[in-house]
């Protein structure tokens, strides 16, 4: 649902009420949400709960009569990849039904381009109605997707189908349509993401200045993108959006090492681009090391190479990439990287280049495929970076399954 642009459109029904939940849940989906309301709807709820959920302005007229400002229900919808009328009235399913347009809403729908979705809301015996079954079927034979009334109590006190569905469930419908097509479902992917750090005592580490800021972003475009990720973080202070990620929290490159290997054949796409600690202290103090005037020798042992078991241990059909942040001979230490660690990319970081690396929005990139080809990206956000590999990771994939 990230990224995704949804026009809601409320009619004149009590369950208007559930449309704030709805509204709130798909924003929190990562969705960019915009409303538009019949007369009828503003006496159920108002639109400045709808404007201070959604954080766009809520449209209910054709054009604002103090400003002249013009409501143009074509861009509207062209602007939406799904229109969701819910609640959908039994007046307005009727019109919509039969091309009624006498508001902003029915010519909206009239205009959108994109999938439409209508959940109806009523009284049950007006659901049950010939002509109201009728309505539903002609919208159904036009293209339009119904979420079906559920039983239950409804508002006169009967008992009955004319409820409308709840706003977790039309969530799932949306998911379900946008998912249908994405590259990468059914894809099992597991990320890295963030520091590990090495306790030295109960209170001292060993750690690096990595924020996780580009293993989110990875993770969320592969999720995106239709794949089940798990995403493996260090500490830090990140969260997550998309419902395909489930993270596992560790501290060290040990916890790291057993999260990752568990299940690690089920995973078809691994990116490990979290900056795990090469060395650790060859023992932990069990309780705090005070401060003595003379030096303290702190003896470090190698932790495990994680990617370096991965590419012992890769099947047939995974791709693994890696990440080599490298200070110096870059692209030769990347390219050794890659063909010692059996890799399918690296992707070279370089802390000369301003606005890249650590504890930054921004990220500068060169990936390396096996055969050598390198794809070189300007500065970009993050989340732009993550496109761009997850772009090529996809390609890759096609490629080799073809």
């Amino acid at each position: 649902m990230r990224g995704k642009k949804i026009l809601l459109g409320i009619t004149g029904s009590i369950a208007a009420y559930k449309s704030a939940l709805l509204v709130r849940l798909l924003v929190k989906a990562g969705a960019e949400v915009k409303v538009v309301m019949t007369k009828a709807a503003i006496d159920f709820i108002t639109p400045l709960t709808l404007s201070t959920l959604s954080k766009n302005p809520v449209y209910s007229e054709y054009a604002n009569q103090e400003t002249g400002e013009w409501s143009n229900h074509v861009e509207l919808g062209l602007w939406a990849d799904a229109f969701v009328i819910a609640p959908a009235s039994a007046n307005t399913i009727s019109k919509m039904a039969n091309g009624v347009c006498d508001n902003l809403l029915l010519a909206v729908y009239l205009s959108a381009k994109c999938k439409v979705f209508f959940a109806p809301a009523m009284d049950l015996d007006m659901h049950k109605h010939p002509a109201t079954q009728e309505n539903i079927a002609r919208l159904v034979s036009f293209g339009n997707q119904l979420i079906s009334a559920t039983s239950g109590e409804l508002a006169s006190g009967l008992h009955g189908e004319g409820r409308m569905e709840e706003p977790e469930l039309i969530i799932d419908a949306l998911e379900k349509y946008f998912n249908a097509d994405l590259p990468l479902k059914g894809k099992k992917a597991l990320v890295t993401a963030g520091p590990t750090f090495e306790a030295i005592d109960p209170v001292r580490f060993i750690g690096n200045r990595s924020s996780g800021k580009m293993g989110y972003a990875i993770a969320e475009e592969l999720a995106t993108q239709g794949a089940d990720v798990l995403l493996v973080s260090g500490p830090g202070n990140l969260s997550v959006i998309n419902s395909r990620i489930t993270r596992v929290d560790i501290e060290s490159a040990e916890e790291m090492l057993n999260a990752c290997m568990k299940d690690f054949s089920e995973k078809d796409i691994i990116v490990m681009s979290a900056a795990v600690a090469d060395y650790k202290p060859a023992d932990v103090a069990s309780e705090k090391l005070k401060k003595k005037n003379n030096e303290m020798p702190l003896p470090l042992i190698p932790t495990q190479d994680i990617l370096a078991l991965m590419g012992e241990k890769k099947g047939k059909k995974q791709f693994i990439v890696g990440f080599a942040l490298e200070t110096e001979n870059e692209l030769e230490n990347a390219k050794g990287k890659l063909q010692k660690k059996n890799l399918d990319l690296v992707v070279l970081n370089s802390l000369k280049d301003e606005g890249a690396g650590f504890n930054h929005d921004t990220n500068k990139i060169t990936i390396i495929d096996k055969k050598g080809s390198e794809y070189n990206f300007g500065l970009k956000s993050k989340q732009e970076v993550a496109k761009d590999l997850v772009n090529l990771i996809i390609t890759n994939i096609t490629n080799t399954t073809v």
